[in-house]
């Protein structure tokens, strides 16, 4: 069991908090890296309501989640992973195990692939680069068996299917090469095996063969679940995986730093919490559990994620501002106290305009969750502004091994 201060660096209750304790420093003048011009928010919220009406024009907005990416080029890959499950004879819960396991499984493999990458598509001839790209390449290698070490059931994600992947396979699978070089590709490869390590040291949660997707069993049995208890499932089943180095009574906390804003007590005081990878991956795990005909419930507890898009929408929109330009002059690490603010800030400004967004929409939190808001939405609309001011690039360049952004 973790410590106390562990267990509550774990929640998202924790993250939204101290980001929004960040925010109110910053308004007040005492943070050193980033400002905050109120009066752009309502700029922001309304490019987020057109970006919103221009996607899902319907008003039926999904979560924000890996199976967006599965939707590449308006394809519904899904449908393929269902028939083949069909075939194979499998019920409500295997369904939903299958489907945990690519979810999770592409979720590690999805960080910034660089410019120079994409992957091209053999049953639709269609090329993809980036979260697309990187999605529709891992949706196709777990249907062909890669991470699964039974050839007669491919469409799992084991231990040992993980352990026996390298970096030249990922690689072929990616279809990486010097001409399309894939940033982070041994990053990616070293997380898959620590995955593959957490899966076999909890055999009482992941059985035999050790697999991600029996968190479907661990948390589905009352028929209901909250959308926290996923995300704290993944944290302490995982904490083991994240490479980060921050750590706390002997524990590895992952994508938490410290910042001198984040407040808190006891052993926790100064640590800020984003888990953004994680909040992504529970984001992503919503769908399998509903659609197993599990109620996912407290879906906004979850926080908005402390990534370059949405990071980059409220910068390229006004709301922050740096204070000192020369302070991302050269890229720095996810420990670095710019990065840290510029991500706590994120989190507590998406929160300020989902508000926005919904007042312009006509709608509350039950109709309209962070997650639709996020998927409708502001990182869409970060990717937008994104392209048009940078060709896609982020704001700022960050070092990252793949497990943070």
């Amino acid at each position: 069991m973790p410590s106390p201060a562990v267990a509550e660096l774990r929640t998202p209750r924790a993250v939204r908090e101290r980001a929004h304790r960040v925010l109110t420093a910053a308004r007040q003048g005492n943070t050193a890296h980033f400002s905050v011009d109120d009066s752009r928010l309502e700029h922001a919220a309304a490019l987020v309501v057109e970006v919103t009406h221009e996607r899902y024009p319907d008003g039926r907005i999904p979560y924000h989640s890996r199976w967006r990416h599965f939707e590449a080029g308006g394809i519904d890959r899904r449908v393929e992973l269902e028939r083949a499950l069909e075939r194979s004879g499998a019920d409500a819960a295997q369904r939903a195990r299958a489907e945990i396991d690519l979810a999770l499984v592409s979720v590690l493999l999805d960080a910034g692939a660089g410019p120079a990458w994409s992957y091209q598509e053999a049953g639709s001839g269609r090329r993809f680069d980036r979260s697309e790209g990187l999605g529709v390449a891992s949706f196709r290698a777990f249907m062909a068996g890669a991470f699964s070490s039974d050839a007669k059931r491919p469409l799992q994600v084991d231990a040992s299917g993980l352990a026996m992947l390298d970096a030249p396979t990922l690689g072929r699978w990616f279809q990486a090469g010097a001409d399309r070089p894939l940033v982070g590709l041994d990053g990616r490869v070293r997380l898959l095996h620590r995955l593959a390590r957490a899966l076999l040291a909890q055999p009482g949660t992941f059985g035999e063969p050790a697999r991600p997707g029996r968190l479907f069993d661990a948390l589905a049995a009352s028929g209901t679940v909250q959308a926290g208890s996923i995300l704290g499932a993944l944290l302490d089943r995982f904490s083991s995986i994240w490479p980060s180095g921050s750590q706390l009574d002997g524990e590895p906390l992952g994508d938490v730093w410290r910042h001198p804003a984040a407040g808190g007590q006891g052993a926790s005081a100064g640590w800020l919490p984003l888990h953004k990878l994680s909040q992504w991956l529970t984001y992503s795990l919503l769908e399998p559990f509903e659609r197993a005909g599990v109620a996912v419930v407290g879906l906004d507890v979850l926080t908005g994620l402390a990534e370059y898009r949405n990071g980059g929408l409220l910068l390229d929109t006004g709301v922050l501002a740096t204070r000192e330009p020369r302070t991302f002059a050269a890229p720095l690490g996810p420990a670095a106290e710019p990065v840290v603010e510029w991500r706590a800030l994120t989190v507590a400004l998406i929160d300020e305009i989902a508000a926005r967004v919904r007042v312009r929409l006509g709608r509350d939190e039950e109709a309209l969750p962070l997650a639709a808001i996020l998927e409708g939405g502001t990182w869409a609309a970060g990717r937008r502004t994104a392209a048009t001011l940078r060709g896609g690039l982020p704001p700022f360049a960050v070092l990252s091994d793949g497990t943070v952004f």
